[in-house]
């Protein structure tokens, strides 16, 4: 089995946090988003992963330390990591056509925006698998519709009368993967493009119309990481999850002096919290100092400190330092406001 990963994306929503960080590496209730994904795809299939194709953007924001840490990601999984550049944003179908080499046999592919839980397995005999969520609003996605025997016969973009409410998530199973490669060749052979991209649907269409077998795979949960908002709920959601799988969330090597952790929370490595209240609903990471502070459903990145703070739904960076009465925050990465 292969993961196939497509994250060239710069994570425009996501900002200021993705202008030095990309986007699946941000880090939700402990684990950057890609970490939890790969160890839920890994779940998932239960079988080992030979490779790992990730496909990301140029090396002025994809560079050496985000190579590193893919490789690392792969190496954990005793798979190999294979790096790929997609140097136009030309969609999704064009991200996955940047794998080439990579596509054959077996495969996942999946699209690191957000996050996931399932619990089911799914028919690795069917040509193809689209894993989906029930939603209520069905009209505002991409959704799948299906004929009498549960199969996918066709991918509808936002419909305007109701199809199905099982909206497509971004995770695909596929028993040959080199059957979508010919496709997506035929959609850029074709130049069939929608806004200006070849789209993964295009390619999936033309398999459906060759008579290939799609079957649907369900999600429990399915948590957007889109923005700042979505992550801060997305991470207490996650906490949530963790809190009942009974993880140790909280580092020891915690130093707490007169404060108080009010549960679910997670605290990383040499966290220092001073006359304070935490949680619930808060990550923290390394090296992080908070003092004189009570935080609230919020995210502190690593190596910052927070001081006389009382915030809410708010989303700090890495190496920042933040001192003042403000009620709700989003600062980015190496900022100050002392």
């Amino acid at each position: 089995m292969k993961l196939i990963i497509p994250m060239a994306g710069r994570g425009s929503r996501l900002r200021p946090h993705t202008f030095t960080t990309a986007k699946p590496l941000v880090k939700i209730a402990g684990k950057s988003i890609l970490a939890q994904l790969i160890k839920d795809a890994v779940k998932l299939v239960d079988e080992p992963i030979e490779e790992m194709a990730f496909i990301v953007g140029d090396e002025s924001f994809f560079g050496i330390e985000i190579i590193q840490e893919l490789k690392l990601l792969a190496q954990k999984y005793d798979s190999d990591a294979t790096i790929y550049r997609q140097l136009n944003p030309l969609g999704t179908g064009h991200a996955i056509m940047c794998a080439e080499k990579s596509l054959s046999g077996k495969a996942l592919v999946i699209y690191p925006d957000t996050l996931i839980k399932t619990n089911e397995s799914f028919d690795k005999e069917a040509d193809a698998v689209i894993w989906t969520k029930e939603v209520e609003n069905p009209e505002a996605y991409g959704v799948v519709k299906l004929n009498e025997k549960g199969n996918v016969t066709a991918l509808v973009e936002k419909p305007k009368e109701f199809v199905s409410n099982l909206a497509v998530i971004g995770l695909y199973y596929f028993k040959e993967i080199a059957q979508l490669k010919n496709k997506l060749q035929q959609v850029i052979d074709e130049n069939i493009m929608n806004s200006g991209e070849y789209q993964i649907n295009d390619g999936l269409l033309k398999m459906m119309s060759d008579g290939k077998t799609f079957k649907v795979g369900k999600v429990s949960a399915w948590l957007d990481c889109g923005n700042v908002k979505s992550s801060i709920n997305s991470n207490k959601e996650m906490l949530n999850f963790h809190s009942k799988d009974k993880l140790q969330l909280i580092s020891e090597n915690v130093k707490l002096i007169n404060s108080k952790i009010i549960e679910p929370v997670f605290i990383d490595d040499n966290v220092v919290i001073e006359n304070s209240t935490i949680g619930p609903y808060v990550s923290i990471y390394k090296e992080t100092k908070i003092c004189n502070s009570q935080i609230e459903n919020s995210i502190i990145g690593k190596h910052t400190q927070v001081l006389n703070a009382e915030i809410n739904n708010s989303m700090i960076g890495n190496n920042c330092k933040y001192d003042g009465n403000y009620k709700s925050i989003n600062i980015g990465d190496f900022s100050e406001l002392i």
